[in-house]
């Protein structure tokens, strides 16, 4: 059983009223426990107050919060931390309390085993039949809102496939269901802008820094189904897993990056 602790309160209970609940009105970030330690902790936490302060209201970690998920890090080193962050309760309907109180959710879980055995061998993607919506004002937001994820998954997968690729309603690549995407051909990535539609990863940032540290240049912007297809190497990236290499899309076989090894390393 995972272990929950709301607003600094182990095994507290949730107000039914809460627009977390009610609408999916939060955000939430998955973080990587290695050896004791938060990977990319301010990145994350810096996130969530960007996201916060996209959807209108402001959120930063206090003393309180970092010492728990401090604390939660020594107690479990090697492990995911979950953390849910809601508006709070109040309002009438859809229209948001002028002054919200935030609620914070923080869960603890093992990390999914299999990632490991996917770093070393890669993965297969297929296409999911699932297109993203495009809305610019939540493009890149981690939103609450799984709705698009939860059809996506629901997908029946092929033998040899382990996820899909979607794109959103103009056909554009976005993302896998897991993580984010970034095709690799000579010294040039491309990886989809996500202006959009799509999460922006804490990962898929760290990647980009450790790519442009070695040399490639990484390119932003639209991106089409051809130019996954036609890619010499891809790779798929979150929190968890870190750089996972895609080895087959579809019916059409690709080779690991030789330098992932080396990126794997700087991330």
């Amino acid at each position: 059983m995972k272990e929950v602790w709301i607003n600094d309160v182990k095994d507290s209970v949730i107000d039914p009223a809460d627009r977390a609940l009610a609408y999916g009105d939060g955000l939430f970030a998955t973080m990587k426990v290695k050896q004791g330690q938060i990977q990319f902790l301010e990145q994350h936490l810096r996130r969530l107050s960007d996201g916060a302060a996209r959807l209108g209201f402001a959120f930063s970690a206090g003393g309180a919060l970092l010492f728990r998920l401090n604390e939660l890090a020594t107690l479990n080193p090697d492990a995911c931390i979950k953390l849910l962050l809601s508006r709070g309760s109040g309002g009438r309907g859809y229209t948001a309390p002028k002054s919200p109180v935030p609620l914070v959710i923080l869960s603890v879980s093992p990390l999914p085993s299999h990632y490991v055995q996917w770093q070393q061998k890669g993965i297969g993607l297929c296409k999911s039949a699932v297109a993203l919506g495009r809305q610019p004002l939540l493009a890149g937001v981690k939103h609450l809102n799984r709705l698009e994820q939860v059809l996506i998954k629901a997908q029946s997968l092929p033998q040899g496939i382990d996820d899909v690729w979607v794109c959103d309603s103009d056909g554009f690549l976005v993302e896998g269901s897991m993580g984010n995407l970034l095709l690799i051909s000579d010294k040039q990535v491309l990886t989809p802008a996500l202006s959009f539609a799509g999460v922006s990863g804490v990962m898929r940032e760290q990647v980009i820094h450790s790519l442009l540290a070695m040399g490639l240049n990484v390119t932003m912007g639209q991106v089409t189904e051809s130019e996954l297809l036609q890619a010499d190497h891809v790779l798929m990236t979150n929190s968890l897993m870190g750089a996972v290499p895609v080895t087959r899309l579809e019916d059409r076989a690709l080779t690991i990056w030789p330098r992932l090894s080396e990126l794997q390393q700087l991330i």
